[in-house]
């Protein structure tokens, strides 16, 4: 897997004894896996899913992504991408705390699924093994955390179309509690959350628009 993930080869199916039965066991695969690269998390990122499905995974400085920023598609694996809200602690969020924490700025995001696998993750065990399906993260210019549900779209980038209502507190919120789970945060992490619009599959010469109504909007191309 650390292989896959450096290389960007995609790696063919798990032996089935290796398979992680339990989000738990794929967790621990998944930290074998960036230790064995060196990396450390910056962060989490929260995915929401169809049917109420959530899964915390880490968030990595390296696939944090700028504003306008273009990804070629032969580098991607089984790519979705949602609307998604990047947020920075402005303070510890220790492991046992309580209430909402302080942000520095939240961003508004579009946020790119990827894959190690040739075939995509057929069980939430081994899809917390692929990082919770992390790929990219391209964040806009940062903001203040509106107070009420916004108006969110996430489409072609001359298009206009009308925006889901999305309670962005309400989304953080379940963040807040993810990574206290894990054990908390320092000052200066960040909390992804995804999930925030339907799901594109992105082609070829796509540019995509995720806008947040108050707070502004990412942009992001394929190639």
């Amino acid at each position: 897997m650390a292989e896959a993930f450096e290389t960007g080869n995609p790696l063919a199916a798990l032996p089935g004894n290796f398979v992680p039965g339990s989000v738990a066991e794929g967790d621990e695969l998944a930290a074998l896996m960036l230790e064995e690269l060196g990396l450390a998390t910056c962060g989490i990122r929260l995915a929401l899913g169809l049917d109420g499905v959530r899964l915390a995974g880490p968030m990595l400085e390296g696939r944090l992504l700028p504003d306008g920023a273009s990804l070629p598609l032969a580098a991607l694996q089984h790519a979705q991408v949602t609307a998604a809200l990047v947020a920075v602690l402005a303070e510890a969020l220790p492991e046992n705390g309580q209430g909402f924490p302080a942000f520095a700025t939240v961003h508004p995001a579009i946020d790119v699924t990827g894959s190690r696998f040739r075939d995509p993750p057929a069980s939430l065990g081994l899809l917390a093994a692929d990082l919770g399906g992390l790929g990219h993260v391209a964040a806009g210019r940062g903001g203040p955390l509106p107070a009420s549900s916004v108006a969110v779209t996430l489409a072609a980038a001359r298009r206009r179309p009308r925006g889901t209502a999305v309670d962005l507190q309400a989304a953080l919120a379940l963040a807040v509690d993810a990574a206290r789970h894990s054990g908390g945060l320092p000052a200066g992490a960040v909390l992804v959350v995804t999930g925030l619009s339907p799901a594109v599959v992105p082609e070829a010469g796509l540019s995509l628009a995720a806008s947040f109504a108050g707070l502004g909007r990412a942009r992001l191309g394929f190639s």
